[in-house]
């Protein structure tokens, strides 16, 4: 069964629903699952924002308090600690996903896609990587396996992988995608958002039939 994912990095609900499929799998121990992680950007406009949290980013951009916005992180970082996650926003450095996302596309090349996957979600939300940074790309490319003339090649010319990213978010938009993480199971049922454990199994059920 092939299993299609379309995220963010940068969104806390595609970790959190990372591990509610992965949890969801345990339960077909016999099965043969292929997972494709596609490219997402939920603000593609966003740049570094230097001396600036990721509290009083989301305040300003939904017009909201300081503590309105802290007390909706904690919400999701409670969410996250559910399923084994342990979020730290204070320490997380507001990014651009685009070359994160360009770079998952070489790993997914080397068939290194979940790990790459993995290792930039735990970067951001729970180690405070700045992912602006071409050293701290270097390096988390490079504990996915990746090589390191190939990473470096991908971060310094912009245009690597450009087309497959895009592709991704042109193809997102086709299908009507509104928001991730999104899951398409062998092109016939999708379940948008990190649902509980119950409905990726009742889903990879119906499929299975």
């Amino acid at each position: 069964m092939k299993i299609e994912i379309w995220s963010d990095i940068m969104c806390p609900f595609c970790y959190i629903g990372k591990r509610q499929l992965e949890k969801a799998l345990t339960e077909f121990p016999n099965d043969q699952f292929e997972i494709e992680w596609k490219s997402f950007q939920l603000d593609p406009s966003i740049t570094p924002q230097s001396g600036k949290d990721v509290y009083t980013f989301l305040a300003e951009r939904k017009g909201i308090s300081l503590d309105q916005s802290k007390e909706m992180h904690k919400g999701v970082v409670e969410r996250a600690k559910s399923v084994g996650l342990d979020y730290h926003f204070e320490k997380a450095v507001i990014s651009n996903s685009l070359t994160a996302h360009r770079i998952i596309h070489l790993a997914k090349s080397r068939k290194l896609g979940d790990e790459m996957e993995e290792i930039f979600f735990r970067a951001y939300f729970t180690e405070g990587e700045d992912l602006n940074d071409a050293s701290a790309l270097m390096k988390l490319g490079i504990h996915a396996g990746l090589d390191e003339n190939e990473v470096r090649k991908v971060i310094e010319n912009e245009s690597m992988f450009l087309n497959n990213v895009q592709k991704d978010i042109a193809e997102a938009q086709q299908i009507g995608v509104q928001g991730v993480p999104f899951f398409v199971f062998d092109r016939k049922y999708a379940i948008s958002g990190a649902q509980p454990v119950e409905a990726f199994i009742q889903t990879i059920n119906e499929v299975r039939k």
